[in-house]
């Protein structure tokens, strides 16, 4: 008989069910893994995955509980077990796959999603656990995709009317068609910007912190800050600017092996809707001269002579100050140079 120091169950999420496998790892440092189960995605399911855990637990031990971020099918089940007490650990599906291929698993199955979860379970000490959303934060994250969503629809509208327009045989019926949607859409759009607001209202602190940042930082909007808390549950989900920079795909990577020298480039294997957001918002600090963005844009772009490459290093650096401000509840001063920087 042996003691177990740590118990891992990996689920791989479905949208109707769920396919758990359970694990352990022994005082004398040896992990196994028993047999997967499946479970339906309902509260049901739920309540009959969290008795098939507690029976599998021999022992008193932390229970750790790994599953990917699938859409917003993981969310129901990722909140009943943190309400029943286990440790939630949400891991971005690039990284499991990572994982898994470094495992030798080749083939793709839910027993064997669900194995490969387990076993980062017991092997990873580093995960980084889910922090249960804020009640607000979810209200504008809803927000914010549903507006971006919107004005992906109303690029696409415009597109259909451009082409019609340039078109031999112009349909006056349908370009009345297409210009009515982007007027219904266009509204929709401020009707949602309001709602923003008026969630904002309710909160007099969150309120203090967005418009402390937009007030000092000329060029970023509320939208900006709104949909970057909104999608980091207020930056609650990240202890340093290297994980969030991970997350929203700014990492930079490199291919290269022996001689062969390979281009540097970001990721792009994070949240791609911060990414979206901070585009314009980039511009702005080049254009408006804001600090040290622009010198830090001439500085890449004479080096690449690749203009984009200069507004993404603004956007990452202005994700970084973001992040800053909001954690240290400070403004923006543009005129501050670093002891270090001399």
């Amino acid at each position: 008989m042996f003691d177990f120091l740590k118990f891992a169950v990996g689920v791989d999420v479905a949208s109707e069910e769920l396919q758990a496998g359970f694990g352990y790892l022994s005082s004398d440092l040896l992990s196994k893994r028993n047999r997967s189960r499946k479970f339906e995605n309902n509260k049901s399911g739920f309540k009959s995955l969290s008795q098939w855990i507690a029976k599998q637990c021999k022992q008193s031990a932390k229970v750790s509980v790994i599953m990917e971020a699938t859409g917003v099918y993981h969310e129901n089940v990722a909140h009943y077990l943190h309400n029943k007490g286990y440790d939630i650990y949400v891991v971005l599906p690039n990284k499991a796959k990572r994982y898994l291929q470094s495992l030798g698993l080749r083939s793709k199955n839910d027993p064997i999603d669900c194995a490969g979860l387990t076993q980062m379970g017991l092997d990873q000490q580093h995960l980084q656990k889910w922090v249960l959303p804020d009640p607000t934060m979810r209200q504008l994250r809803a927000l914010t995709r549903h507006r971006q969503s919107i004005q992906e629809q109303i690029t696409n509208v415009n597109t259909q009317l451009h082409a019609i327009q340039s078109g031999f045989y112009e349909n006056q019926l349908v370009k009345r068609s297409l210009r009515q949607t982007i007027r219904f859409h266009k509204k929709q759009i401020g009707q949602i910007d309001q709602d923003i607001l008026e969630v904002l209202a309710q909160n007099a602190a969150l309120k203090a912190k967005v418009e402390r940042i937009v007030k000092s930082i000329k060029g970023v909007g509320v939208l900006t800050v709104v949909t970057l808390i909104a999608e980091t549950n207020g930056f609650q989900n990240f202890h340093s600017v290297q994980a969030l920079v991970k997350y929203a795909g700014y990492d930079v990577i490199e291919h290269s092996s022996g001689k062969k020298k390979g281009k540097e480039h970001i990721s792009k294997k994070g949240n791609a809707r911060i990414r979206r957001i901070l585009h314009l918002p980039a511009l702005n600090m080049v254009t408006h001269q804001v600090g040290s963005f622009s010198n830090t844009y001439e500085r890449i772009f004479e080096k690449t002579k690749i203009k984009m490459k200069g507004y993404v290093a603004i956007q990452r650096k202005l994700l970084c100050l973001i992040y800053t401000l909001w954690r240290k509840d400070q403004i923006f001063d543009p005129n501050y140079v670093h002891p270090l920087s001399n």
